[in-house]
């Protein structure tokens, strides 16, 4: 009997040998688990920003990416239905790797505000896009404060609206 009891404390010693040392690694796989995801972010250099130049404009444009990643055939309704694009062609550009459902929103809004085809502002945006939507727009007269500028942010309103989603909240 005290063999067996002698054997039980060298096998409880030797677990709690390997519990000591695997504590270590254990809170530092979490501690770098919980940190990961911040560094992946902060790290992130496709981050999507728009640059339209109204902080509101943007907040919509970074949602509806969210939106249509969730809901692709809704997102090619509503441009096709509201914005006057061809449904196939807003499914076009959803499978380019540069275009997020966010630009394609804003190059077909910011067309039918102007008067031009989505196509021609695609083809502005594709020349040149340095300066973000806030510069494209300002190339086609709708600079941000402007009253066409004004009416694509009462065209957002309006898509939040049909879709019954919130507007995306403001960061404090």
């Amino acid at each position: 009997m005290i063999r067996r009891v002698a054997s039980r404390r060298v096998g409880h010693n030797g677990v709690v040998m390997k519990r000591m040392l695997l504590t270590p690694v254990l809170l530092c796989s979490l501690a770098w688990a919980s940190v990961a995801p911040t560094v992946a972010q902060d790290a992130a250099p496709d981050a999507y920003t728009p640059a339209s130049g109204d902080a509101s404009v943007d907040r919509h444009l970074a949602d509806i990416n969210e939106y249509a990643s969730r809901y692709p055939a809704a997102f090619a309704d509503e441009m096709a239905r509201y914005y006057a694009v061809p449904r196939a062609y807003v499914e076009a550009m959803q499978q380019q790797p540069d275009w997020t459902a966010g630009d394609i929103f804003m190059a077909c809004a910011l067309a039918q505000i102007v008067g031009q085809p989505c196509r021609a502002v695609v083809r502005e945006w594709s020349r040149d896009h340095e300066g973000g939507w806030k510069a494209v727009a300002a190339r086609l007269q709708a600079e941000p404060g402007s009253a066409p500028y004004r009416r694509l942010r009462s065209a957002l309103d309006a898509t939040y609206r049909r879709w019954d989603r919130p507007a995306p909240a403001s960061e404090k």
